[in-house]
């Protein structure tokens, strides 16, 4: 569909500089699913309208190929077509209004998935009027979604893509034992934030270890002020919710008045029906591990630690509780919780048989996270352990997929699997190395070489030029 320049401007929360490029996010389906209006996450309340627009086909040839699933195919060419990964071969052959990607000499992988990020929530410019990501107003605020606070022009997502990222989880902040919904997104450009939307992902709650919820509470003069007070609260919410479950399991099996909604329970009794996914701020061993008793004792599974800074102390726990770990490589020491760490952390969580990981919470190191994986990979080898790239790209492709509950989807390159991937100038665990081409869905969104494929947003073209000069 061609819009008109005017029309691109209404619709769009991004713009691409070049008239005539198709925009995402303009239009969808606004048709609810009819998934769950029983269930408790409400996934058909803000639905997703994301769709694959017009894609065609696209053939890379000749790269080396880390597929995520522990491969590293040389001189191989891959076929998307329809979206979605068609084949992996030597020498295939495609139809004549194929996009060919020559790329000899250049790496291919899956498109980069952060588990941990603010965009959106915390946008750029950082002025206080647009800080919506969290909501320090009580201890227990599960009933807020992050997806409510996205400013979808943040000029931060397309930084994001240029470096390699397809995919995000937006989380509320963690101040709060009980900090509200996440929302997972595509990275593309939306009018609205349900353009972004990644169908069919599970929402997150984010919850919060330590420091944080007592510092923020305990300063004034309230629970929690320790870190006892935290894990009190943490249970209290936790029988509230499940006497909330069992109240609407009763009414939907045998009829009568439907109990009054509460949202903030109805967030914490699709974590225990197994709808919502538990991601917790939690930095050091000994409360990871009382957080995972926590979960066994009113039987709810924790789906990732983020900012695990000690969990190479408890990663035999993890493997053993089917618990993630999302770990930065080098970033420690900005607070007590954050002191006792080694950068050989994701390496040893990763040879205890664990679901290691590497996430942002920056939007600067949301750019780089091939090269925060290469250091982390590093690490490991200094420290005695064996981990090739193939291995490696799963810290920030299929793990990373695993914890956010769309590794069936995405995360790998495989057949029948979205079509998000990324061409890169070189080995992409060089620092030298850069995103070449991006795709979503076997849609090019990004090109080095193209400008007209590297998009800006709205808030960029309409208030101040890239020169710094008003308009």
């Amino acid at each position: 569909m061609q819009l008109s320049t005017g029309l691109k401007r209404y619709c769009s929360a991004w713009a691409f500089t070049v008239l005539g490029v198709l925009l995402t996010g303009c239009g969808g389906d606004d048709s609810k699913s009819a998934d769950d209006t029983r269930g408790f996450a409400r996934q058909s309340a803000f639905p997703s309208t994301y769709e694959v627009k017009e894609t065609k086909p696209v053939l890379i040839q000749s790269a080396t190929i880390l597929t995520g699933t522990g491969e590293r195919l040389e001189d191989t060419d891959l076929l998307l077509k329809d979206g979605k990964i068609a084949r992996l071969g030597k020498d295939l052959k495609a139809s004549e209004d194929t996009l060919v990607v020559v790329a000899e000499g250049k790496w291919v992988t899956p498109g980069i998935i952060d588990v941990h990020s603010h965009l959106g929530d915390y946008p750029a410019p950082a002025i206080e009027s647009s800080q919506d990501g969290n909501e320090m107003t009580a201890p227990n605020t599960a009933q807020v979604w992050a997806e409510h606070s996205v400013w979808t022009q943040d000029p931060q997502f397309s930084l994001a893509l240029a470096g390699g990222v397809t995919t995000l989880q937006i989380l509320p902040g963690s101040a709060n034992l009980f900090g509200g919904r996440g929302v997972t997104l595509k990275n593309v450009p939306g009018r609205r934030v349900q353009d972004m939307k990644f169908p069919g992902a599970p929402y997150g709650l984010k919850m919060a270890c330590g420091e944080n919820p007592k510092r923020v509470y305990g300063g004034k003069g309230q629970l929690p002020s320790t870190r006892m007070g935290n894990v009190a609260g943490y249970r209290e919410a936790w029988i509230a919710a499940a006497a909330y479950k069992k109240k609407w399991e009763e009414y939907r099996e045998n009829g009568g008045d439907a109990p009054e909604r509460d949202l903030q329970l109805e967030t914490l009794a699709g974590v225990l029906s197994g709808e919502i996914l538990v991601h917790n701020h939690c930095y050091r061993g000994e409360e990871m591990a009382i957080m995972m008793d926590v979960a066994s004792e009113f039987d709810f599974q924790i789906s990732t630690f983020h900012h695990a800074v000690e969990a190479y102390k408890v990663a035999d726990l993890l493997a053993e509780n089917n618990v993630c770990a999302a770990m930065w490589a080098d970033w420690w020491g900005f607070k007590h919780e954050a002191f006792d760490m080694t950068e050989a952390n994701i390496a040893i969580v990763d040879q205890a048989g664990a679901c290691a990981m590497i996430h942002s919470d920056s939007a600067i190191g949301i750019q780089h996270l091939n090269e925060e994986t290469a250091k982390a990979m590093a690490a490991g080898r200094r420290a005695g352990f064996d981990i090739q790239p193939e291995h490696a790209v799963q810290w920030m492709t299929l793990n990373p997929a695993k914890a956010l509950g769309i590794e069936e989807m995405t995360g790998t390159l495989e057949k029948g699997k979205m079509g998000d991937v990324v061409v890169w100038s070189g080995d992409p665990f060089s620092v030298y190395s850069k995103a070449e081409k991006v795709f979503i869905d076997g849609e090019l969104m990004f090109d080095r070489d193209d400008p007209s494929r590297q998009p800006r947003s709205d808030f960029e073209l309409g208030i101040l030029d890239a020169e710094g000069e008003r308009l």
